[in-house]
C-alpha cells in the first residue's frame, strides 16, 4: 500500500510541534523526516533548503497568531471575557517560548515576533482602554506576564489562572 505524500502543511505543523518540543535544532530536514517517518525526499519536494522550510514555518506561525487575533477581536462577550480570551490564545501558543529562545540567534525571528507582540500589544491596550485603563505600560506588564509566565515552570501548567488574579486586580480597582 502505497503512503500519502505529505503536504506542505503537513511538513509545517510537524515543525512547530518540534519547535515545541525540541527548540530550532529540531527544524531540520532530517529530525522532521525521522518524526514523520519519512525520507528527507519529501521535505525538499516542498522546500528548496532548510531555510526556505523555517521562513514557510515562521510565516505560518504568524498567520494563524494573526487570525487568532482577529477571531479574538471579533467574538462576543464581556471586557473581561476578552481579556481571559487573550490570555489563553497566548498561552495556547505552545510554539512561543521556543520561538522566543530562538529569536535571540536568529534576527529574522526576532522580526517576526516582534510583529506578532507589537500586534498583542496593540490588541491587549484596545482591552484595557474598554475597561478604563489607559495606561499602556499596564498592558506591556500584563503581556510579559503572560510571556514569562509561558517560560517559567512556576505555574504548574496553568499560566491563565495568575493572569485571570492579575486581571482581576486591575478590575477591581478600574
Amino acid at each position: 500500500m502505497a503512503k500519502t505524500p505529505l503536504s506542505p502543511a503537513a511538513w509545517i505543523d510537524a515543525g512547530l510541534d518540534q519547535l515545541a518540543k525540541l527548540g530550532p535544532q529540531a527544524l531540520r530536514a532530517e529530525p522532521l523526516s525521522r518524526h514523520l517517518k519519512t525520507s528527507k525526499g519529501s521535505f525538499y519536494w516542498h522546500f528548496k533548503d532548510v531555510p526556505a522550510f523555517q521562513a514557510a514555518l515562521l510565516d505560518e506561525w504568524k498567520s494563524r497568531t494573526m487570525a487568532t487575533l482577529a477571531e479574538d477581536a471579533a467574538a462576543d462577550g464581556s471586557s473581561t471575557d476578552k481579556l481571559i480570551r487573550f490570555g489563553q490564545s497566548v498561552q495556547a501558543d505552545v510554539a512561543g517560548p521556543a520561538l522566543r529562545a530562538w529569536a535571540q540567534a536568529d534576527a529574522s525571528v526576532a522580526k517576526v515576533l516582534a510583529q506578532v507582540d507589537a500586534a498583542r500589544i496593540t490588541r491587549l491596550n484596545e482591552l484595557m482602554r474598554t475597561i478604563g485603563i489607559k495606561n499602556e505600560d499596564f498592558s506591556k506588564a500584563a503581556f510579559g506576564t503572560l510571556i514569562g509566565l509561558q517560560q517559567t515552570h512556576l505555574d504548574d501548567g496553568d499560566g491563565l489562572v495568575a493572569y485571570a488574579a492579575l486581571i482581576d486586580v486591575v478590575l477591581a480597582n478600574a
